[in-house]
């Protein structure tokens, strides 16, 4: 058994006091749904539902209003600056392809760089390779450290013909943070701009991109208990101004003729078709629920369960803990293998034993190359989660080693 770390806020959940036999372990995948949420969700379909920007009559100014409100929402719980503008898209993965598409090409002419690390998740890799490989330029991948993570120091070598440094807050396979604030002030020294993937950092840690001082950052409403198929890309609006759209259409154009369209004024040019309302404003619901229970006891009661996980997991015969002694590493996330024992196959055992857990290379495959692995087991913690849940993982394991005789 490891110390008692109740959780003040499992009962906001409906999933787990409907099924309170399951040990919801995979948030850094989705993030399970409070209350709050689920409520705000159905309020505006049922009461404010209406089209924004569009109408003149009072249900679709009541929409559009909740929907500008959720900006402004937002806009504050990710600390964005006055000269910052807030765009809603489909995603994390959506925000990182916009800005590779409609800003970085635009920008790049052979033989520059672009700056990302061996963390970073498929979406902050893919869209700036294919750039890169396009213009001529050159995508160059930061290395791990011996201990499993990035610092700052691997940044001094920047160089005038960086464009761009994009870098994950927090990996979505180790749970190590980065230096963001002190990597950001090296990047602009040498003129590059950073962009931040907070996708994993959203639903436990305060982001705050004026402290961060990066240029831009991204996330996905589903990952801070929020609804999928919504996101947000928040930058300095000097970089949204140079961004072509990704989409055209519908409500992101002022005038369109024959000749060359007059695209609107940001942040519309930047989202064309209808809005996702009720997305808006679910994760803006999201964001009022993770304030009011306060970021920085939720962060400390994750990275108590967080440590908790790692330390009982390494206890167990034939479990290797990913970066079990890095710093900065009890950031919801622990990763482990069994030895001789596939990931998957310890999934589905702890799964038909109520404990969802994520097994595979999670979008990470250049670090899963650099560890010499082609999967592993992750559990993931939100603040939903409390002791019985690692204790049920930690039993879970258990019972895997004994049925494949693990020595």
């Amino acid at each position: 058994m490891v110390e008692s770390l109740a959780s003040p806020w499992r009962h906001d959940f409906p999933q787990l006091l409907e099924n309170p036999q399951l040990h919801y372990l995979d948030s850094a995948a989705t993030a399970l749904k409070p209350s709050a949420v689920v409520e705000a969700s159905r309020r505006v379909l049922s009461e404010d539902y209406g089209p924004i920007h569009r109408g003149l009559y009072p249900a679709a100014e009541r929409a559009t209003d909740a929907y500008e409100a959720a900006r402004s929402t937002l806009h504050r719980f990710l600390g964005g600056r006055e000269d910052d503008c807030l765009v809603f898209t489909r995603s994390a993965t959506e925000s990182l392809n916009l800005l590779a598409e409609g800003w970085l090409q635009s920008v790049l002419v052979p033989g520059d760089e672009v700056w990302v690390t061996t963390l970073e998740h498929h979406a902050n890799y893919l869209p700036w390779k294919r750039v890169c490989e396009r213009v001529g330029a050159t995508l160059r991948v930061v290395p791990l450290n011996t201990d499993q993570t990035i610092d700052a120091t691997q940044f001094d070598d920047l160089h005038p013909r960086v464009k761009l440094v994009a870098i994950t807050a927090v990996s979505n396979v180790l749970g190590v943070a980065l230096p963001v604030s002190e990597i950001a002030a090296r990047a602009h020294a040498v003129g590059a701009l950073v962009v931040v993937d907070a996708a994993q950092a959203i639903g436990h840690q305060r982001i705050d991109l004026a402290t961060w001082g990066c240029d831009a950052v991204v996330a996905s409403a589903h990952k801070m208990s929020g609804p999928t198929g919504i996101g947000v890309l928040l930058a300095r609006r000097s970089v949204l101004e140079c961004t072509e759209p990704l989409l055209v259409g519908g409500g992101m154009v002022d005038l369109a003729t024959a000749e060359q369209p007059v695209w609107a004024a940001l942040p519309s040019k930047l989202e064309a078709g209808s809005p996702n309302l009720v997305g808006a404003v679910a994760m803006a619901a999201a964001a009022d629920y993770l304030s009011d229970a306060g970021i920085d006891r939720v962060e400390s009661h994750v990275a108590a369960l967080t440590h908790s996980a790692s330390e009982a997991l390494a206890q167990l015969r034939g479990v290797s803990v990913l970066a079990l002694d890095a710093p900065e590493r009890d950031h919801g996330i622990v990763s482990f293998n069994l030895d001789g024992v596939h990931p998957h196959d310890v999934g589905q055992i702890a799964g038909e034993l109520g404990v969802a857990v994520r097994a595979g290379h999670h979008c990470c495959q250049p670090l899963m190359q650099a560890l010499g692995v082609d999967a592993t087991v992750r559990a993931s913690f939100a603040l939903y989660n409390d002791d019985t849940d690692v204790d049920a993982l930690v039993s879970a394991v258990e019972n895997v080693i004994d049925v494949f005789g693990v020595r």
